[in-house]
């Protein structure tokens, strides 16, 4: 069962040095060097994704994207600890984790480009699409964890979301009801310090995590610039979650060390000096070190990761440049299950709207 700590858990310090923390590191004791070597390979493609689609986003191609930079290592870290059948619920700034999941890069920017109501198929890799209403994935996979519950299905749910949605009253009522029914989800908190501009002090006053306990739920912080340690914690939480133990939470100390959104411009609200402490704890700097002191560094493996994050954002630019403008009709469909009599007549008439101002 996750206990409650009063310190975040570390296993690798950021200058490569493993923590020898008797109570975690088992938890990673089968993570050998190409599983350490598959992680930052991962790590570093996802921040070539971030990368191409914020500039994909400056170049007019995206209406909008969240940068994850700084995140890697929650993302990628908690996402090797998930199993296949394992659902995940997203909130807006998980391409790393999709990424994992196997979602191609090819169907990562639809809903953003505005030419689909969604990315990709959610049944197919078992994880949501990104939704900008805050806080809210926290009640689905409250939902979902808990009818997979009563069918006796033997998997685990994870949610995330960030330090700001917990002020949102659907995390609050996702955590009462998770503990009352021992929903199988685990609360996995991003406290990448700045809720757009408001930071995390004005959020809560104590330690995210401790707000967990209050309900009944186990509650850990951990390193989230420290893949090892976010690998363990999320192993250990989705382990209680799968066992039929409940759920659990876990604070993911990190840093959002880009903008909240292409919308945003950050250097109104945070200083230049604080986003320098937090680049010397880059999470993939910090995952290099640890390769190069354990002979699991050479240019052979580092020109092999370049290629590989090359080519994914290749292929995420180009299928994004020849992604088609959807027929304006399109908007009505999939927004309910069933036909729906308003639908029906909204459709109608923007139909005869169209037909109004079509040359």
């Amino acid at each position: 069962m996750p206990e409650k700590n009063t310190y975040p858990v570390q296993l690798v310090q950021p200058d490569g040095h493993r923590v020898h923390d008797r109570a975690h590191a088992p938890l990673v004791a089968d993570i050998d060097g190409d599983r350490l070597r598959a992680m930052y390979s991962d790590m570093v493609v996802a921040r070539r994704i971030d990368t191409e689609a914020t500039a994909l986003q400056r170049q007019g191609q995206l209406g909008l994207w969240p940068p994850l930079l700084g995140q890697e290592a929650a993302q990628i870290g908690s996402a090797h600890a998930l199993h296949p059948d394992d659902y995940v619920f997203c909130s807006y700034r998980e391409a790393g984790v999709a990424y994992c999941r196997g979602v191609p890069p090819e169907q990562m920017t639809r809903l953003w480009r505005g030419v689909a109501h969604s990315c990709w198929d959610a049944d197919e890799y078992k994880m949501t699409n990104p939704a900008i209403v805050v806080g809210a994935q926290g009640l689905h996979a409250t939902g979902y964890a808990y009818a997979a519950h009563l069918e006796g299905a033997e998997i685990a749910t994870i949610a995330y979301f960030g330090d700001g949605a917990t002020s949102q009253g659907d995390i609050a009522e996702a955590l009462g009801f998770a503990a009352s029914w021992s929903a199988p989800v685990v609360f996995f908190c991003q406290n990448n310090h700045w809720a757009i501009s408001a930071p995390v002090r004005v959020q809560s006053a104590t330690p995210i995590a401790r707000r967990a306990v209050g309900y009944g739920i186990p509650g850990i912080q951990v390193d989230g610039n420290d893949a090892l340690a976010v690998l363990a914690v999320t192993r250990q939480a989705l382990a209680h979650a799968r066992a039929g133990g409940g759920p659990s939470f876990i604070e993911a100390i990190t840093y959002r060390m880009g903008p909240h959104t292409t919308a945003d411009d950050p250097t109104r609200y945070r200083t230049a000096a604080e986003l320098e402490l937090w680049r010397r704890r880059d999470p993939i700097d910090r995952l290099r070190r640890l390769l190069t002191r354990e002979d699991l560094w050479d240019s052979a493996f580092e020109t092999d990761v370049d290629a590989r994050a090359a080519d994914v954002a290749t292929r995420l630019r180009n299928a994004t440049l020849a992604l088609p403008d959807p027929d304006p009709m399109e908007l009505f469909d999939h927004v309910y299950a069933t036909p729906h009599r308003l639908i029906e007549e909204e459709r109608r008439e923007y139909a005869a709207y169209l037909e109004g101002v079509r040359p």
